[in-house]
């Protein structure tokens, strides 16, 4: 068999798996927290951004773009006997094709480059771009030649780090953007949309008007008073009638009977909230009596009677509730039930 198999020596760690182990553990000194007062502005002491966790990357790359580049033009530059004759930065650097990426470092007397410390690392080994973003360069003698040498040509890692620079510092052209303002557009056609559905409910409410009609479909010449009054209210409003009916997705049309009897609800709701502050906390009367419904269940209409603030004697309607049978122990449990639903205290109750 040992002509045939390797045996594995178990004493030694696996190199594929010492690396793996290795990046593991790098990956475990990653700083995962995002604290803009650390990050520094010269180029020199900032943290290598592959140190950075992969989810707040591009939070620290925004910071540094929103910044700029480290351009410290009225600086004292230091000068340096370079090649027998004395050199410096040259601040006019700055300026023309090097401004949107150039930087210097104060600290370290050396030229750095902002779209390569950014993303330099997506495009080629760390270690092969340590020169330029953690060193900088100090060959002031051959200054302009360096930096044209670093860009390149076009699709150079140069050129592939700045143009990822200007798509991240581009928020118009960003896909959250984008979706944002796709969002907002559907939330203004939704609001449209409901608010539509909404008066016309409170129109048939109004004057206790049916909804619905007995044949709703597309070819039914009448299709009952709420979609009438829909399609109307579209046509009469012009920038309503894009939102509403044809004009929108099948699933939220807004115009289900189980829609319409939510809107119902809601507007039953508010009724009641009204009259409850109509009251305004003062004593007031209850009208109880049964009434069965289609069904033939036991049920109890319940009215309040009160003097409004206009010392007018005014009798409101509440609400139904089904009871179980019509004891006096029932009904006093149901009446009090329902009062409490609407923070009324039975001690209010008088006559």
């Amino acid at each position: 068999m040992d002509k045939f198999v390797t045996r594995l020596d178990h004493s030694q760690p696996n190199p594929s798996c010492q690396s793996l182990i290795q990046a593991n553990v790098n990956h475990s000194y990653l700083i995962n927290e995002l604290d803009l007062g650390s990050l520094k502005g010269d180029p020199g002491e900032r943290i290598h951004i592959a140190d950075y966790n992969p989810r707040i990357r591009d939070e620290v790359r925004k910071h540094y773009i929103q910044q700029g580049p480290s351009q410290p033009s009225k600086h004292q530059f230091p000068k340096t006997q370079i090649g027998g004759r004395i050199r410096h930065f040259v601040p006019s650097w700055f300026n023309g094709q090097f401004s949107k990426w150039l930087e210097y470092s104060v600290k370290k007397d050396a030229a750095f480059y902002l779209c390569c410390y950014l993303f330099k690392n997506e495009f080629i080994h760390e270690s092969a771009g340590e020169f330029y973003t953690k060193n900088g360069f100090r060959a002031w003698n051959k200054g302009l030649e360096r930096l044209r040498l670093h860009v390149g040509d076009v699709n150079s890692v140069h050129d592939k780090c700045f143009k990822k620079m200007l798509d991240l510092s581009n928020h118009h052209q960003s896909i959250q953007v984008v979706f944002d303002k796709h969002s907002e557009k559907l939330k203004n056609e939704y609001r449209m949309r409901l608010e539509a559905s909404i008066d016309v409910a409170r129109l048939l409410l109004l004057y206790g008007l049916p909804f619905r009609g007995h044949d709703e479909s597309e070819s039914s010449t009448n299709q009952g008073l709420f979609l009438g009054f829909l399609r109307w209210h579209g046509d009469k409003h012009p920038d309503v009638g894009k939102v509403i009916l044809k004009n929108t997705p099948q699933n939220d049309t807004l115009t289900c009977p189980m829609i319409q009897k939510d809107i119902i609800n809601a507007c039953a709701k508010e009724t009641l909230k009204a009259r409850i502050g109509d009251l305004n906390g003062d004593y007031f009367g209850i009208l109880v009596d049964e009434s069965k419904d289609i069904s033939h269940k036991e049920q109890m209409a319940l009215v309040l009677r009160y003097v409004d603030k206009n010392g007018e004697v005014v009798e409101r309607f509440v609400g139904l509730v089904h009871v179980s049978d019509t004891s006096a122990y029932s009904l006093k449990e149901a009446i009090y039930s329902l009062l409490s639903d609407h923070l009324l205290s039975p001690s209010q109750i008088r006559g």
